[in-house]
Order: structure tokens, then C-alpha cells, then sequence
């Protein structure tokens, strides 16, 4: 009989770059593999995870759910759909919204939105959207094309026309990328698969400045940031910025597939029937447990404890001589070292016990916002010790 690992070398597309674990079940931050050995979870799933492994009350409401309806097509409606777009406009401030699956997903709606709002203002040649040079927005054709990143732009020509990638931080170079066809400006507040790199408040103030005179729509990337990953329900909080359309995904299923996108009053209304669909977007089972995250966040003090988790970890990291820089906001780390390999001490990690991502050449942790004290200090004790 084949191992998992084995099944899924011999019938899975080898399109990831998997650590030979394999991981069987779990709770909070902690989770065991198929031989029983302990780890604790700094990634928590590239951050989709948020409330851990198997929390008591999203599992429940998950549970309740699939034992009434677990589907129904957008043709119907069905009330986890509607009670989670009026939870998350209410707490976000945006009007209106739209369902699917994934980031890619949601930045393709975002995308869409930003196109035909200008098409129907001010007619075909408005088009092009700039992104930010390290970019990351997804893997469907046109979020690669809206990605900044030259390795991504390989292999599936003709990619998606219509973008520009301006420098992070340099709003020289931006006003340089602006010309009569901008519809759109897409950032994300910090740069994830990026390294971990957060935008310079004075930079995302000049692009909500441009989007405001010249009548372009603002996207903000928040599929990693987004729903209390900075210590911040979105990241733009942290810049006091709103933009147009921001889009969600990974922490707001809690594990389970979604993608947010979401329009204030300004381009609320651009789709219209027809222009846009899911099949599967608001699933009922998956709307079901988003709610429950989101009433975690809105518990008293939840935000404000990720900060002091996040100022606790990033604390310790700091402190070692092996590190160069801590980057990133709040509970979204990026540990840039002076001597060791980030996928070098991935292994090391993995093998001591603990769970950790990398980003470029940085070690990147993205720990559930629930970690428990003792499983976020058990984790940074491994990471110090593999880091020392």
C-alpha cells in the first residue's frame, strides 16, 4: 500500500514545493503529523487558518450548516450569504460586495470593476491599472499579468495587456506610469510574497491623492493583510486610507474556500447582471463559518491583543544577532538574516518543530491570531534557537 506521500507524488501535478509531512489533525496553533510529532504553526496555512486549527465555534457553525443546506446556486438566496455581506459591510464601511473563491478570484472582480467603471464614463481606452513592482495578485493569467514580478512572466504567453508596474515607495516613478489610459491604481499594503515589505505611508497618501483628481479607482490588495492580520480589521487602517475596492480572501473562511470583494458607494453598482458570477461564490457552509471569524475579531480586546502578540514575537526576533530586519505589520512578519538561508532554516524549524513560511530571501511567519501565550512562546523559543 502507497503512502500519502507517495499517492500524491504518483497522481498530484507537482506544482508545489511540499515539506515531506504529513499532517493528520490539529487544534489552535498546534497540530501533529502521521507519525504523532508535535509542531507549532507560524503559518497557519499561508495565513487562511486565522483562528487556528479546528476552532470550537467556526467548526460548530461549519458542522450546523452542512447538516441543512450545503449548496445552492446564486439563482436563490440563503441567509449565511447575506448575514456575512452585511456583518462585513458594516464593519468594513464599503456598500456592497461580491463572492468568490479565492484572492485570484476576488482580484479579478476588482479588476473588472475598475475597467468598466471607466468604460462606462469615459468610453473604450481607459484600461490600464498599475500595480507595484514585487507585486504579488494572484495565479489565473490576468492577476500573473497584474503581478509584478518577472518570474512570474514565463512560460503562458500571451499574458493579459493593460498593466504597468511602478516602484514601491517612489512616487516619482509613479506619476511617471500615470497617462490617459489609467483606470485603476492596485497595491497591497504590505507585500507578501514580496518579502514582507510595507508601503511608506507618504506613498499610499499620493496614490489615494491621484485616484481622488483624476477620478481613478484605488484597489487594495488585503487578501494576506486583511481581516485582523496587522492587528487591524484591514491594513489601510493603519495608513488612516480607504480605497475604492479592497478585496479579502485566506484569513476570512477560516479554512475554508473565499473571496471578497468589496465596492463602496462610488462603484458599488458597475456589475450588474450578467457581467460577473460563481458558481460556488457565498457558499452557504463557507459564508456559515466567515461569520464566526468575524465575530471573533469583534470580540473586546481581540485586535488589540494580535498587536501585543505581534510586538511579543517580534520582540524576540529582534533581539538575536542573527537578525538584519523585522519587516512587515503586526501578526505578518518578515525576519531578513545576516548569515543564514530563509528556506535553510525552514528545514531547521521543521525539523525542531515549529511551522514557518519564507518570502524571497526572508523567513516569513503568519501565526493563527488565536495562538494561545504558551504556544506563541513555544514557537519562538524553537525559532530563536534555530536562529541562534
Amino acid at each position: 500500500m502507497l503512502s500519502t506521500i507517495e499517492q500524491t507524488n504518483l497522481h498530484i501535478m507537482p506544482t508545489y514545493g511540499r515539506n515531506d509531512v504529513v499532517i493528520v489533525n490539529g487544534y489552535g496553533a498546534t497540530c501533529y503529523d502521521a507519525d504523532g510529532k508535535k509542531y507549532i504553526d507560524f503559518g497557519s496555512g499561508i495565513g487562511t487558518t486565522s483562528l487556528g486549527y479546528c476552532n470550537d465555534a467556526w467548526a460548530e457553525a461549519v458542522c450546523e450548516q452542512v447538516h441543512k443546506v450545503q449548496h445552492t446556486s446564486n439563482l436563490f438566496y440563503h441567509q449565511p450569504q447575506a448575514m456575512l455581506a452585511e456583518k462585513l459591510c458594516a464593519m468594513t464601511g464599503y456598500q456592497k460586495l461580491f463572492f468568490g473563491n479565492s484572492g485570484a478570484e476576488a482580484n479579478e472582480c476588482a479588476i473588472k470593476i475598475a475597467r468598466k467603471y471607466s468604460f462606462d464614463r469615459y468610453g473604450k481606452g481607459r484600461h490600464t491599472i498599475i500595480t507595484l513592482v514585487n507585486s504579488f495578485h494572484g495565479r489565473t493569467i490576468t492577476t500573473l499579468s497584474a503581478t509584478g514580478q518577472d518570474v512570474f512572466h514565463n512560460y503562458f504567453f500571451p499574458f493579459t495587456e493593460g498593466f504597468k508596474f511602478a516602484k514601491a515607495n517612489d512616487i516619482a516613478d509613479l506619476h511617471d506610469k500615470l497617462d490617459d489610459t489609467v483606470c485603476g491604481i492596485m497595491i497591497e499594503y504590505v507585500q507578501g510574497e514580496g518579502g514582507v515589505m510595507a508601503l511608506n505611508p507618504e506613498f499610499v497618501a499620493e496614490i489615494r491623492k491621484i485616484c481622488d483628481e483624476k477620478d481613478i479607482l484605488m484597489i487594495a490588495d488585503e487578501v494576506q493583510t486583511g481581516v485582523g492580520r496587522t492587528g487591524k480589521l484591514l491594513a489601510g487602517e493603519h495608513y488612516q486610507c480607504k480605497a475604492d475596492i479592497t478585496t479579502l480572501a485566506k484569513g476570512i473562511g477560516g479554512g475554508l474556500p473565499i473571496g471578497v470583494c468589496l465596492a463602496n458607494q462610488k462603484c458599488a453598482d458597475v456589475l450588474g447582471i450578467g457581467a460577473h458570477g460563481s458558481t460556488f461564490g457565498g457558499n452557504p457552509v463557507v459564508c456559515a463559518g466567515a461569520v464566526k471569524v468575524l465575530e471573533t475579531l469583534e470580540q473586546p480586546g481581540m485586535l488589540d491583543g494580535i498587536l501585543e502578540k505581534s510586538k511579543f514575537l517580534r520582540g524576540q526576533i529582534a533581539a538575536l544577532d542573527e537578525v538584519q530586519e523585522v519587516s512587515g505589520l503586526g501578526m505578518m512578519i518578515g525576519i531578513a538574516l545576516k548569515t543564514k538561508k530563509a528556506s535553510d532554516v525552514l528545514k531547521e524549524c521543521l525539523a525542531n518543530g515549529l511551522l514557518v513560511l519564507t518570502a524571497k530571501d526572508r523567513v516569513r511567519l503568519l501565526p493563527p491570531l488565536t495562538i494561545s501565550e504558551e504556544e506563541l512562546k513555544a514557537g519562538a523559543e524553537i525559532l530563536c534557537h534555530v536562529l541562534k
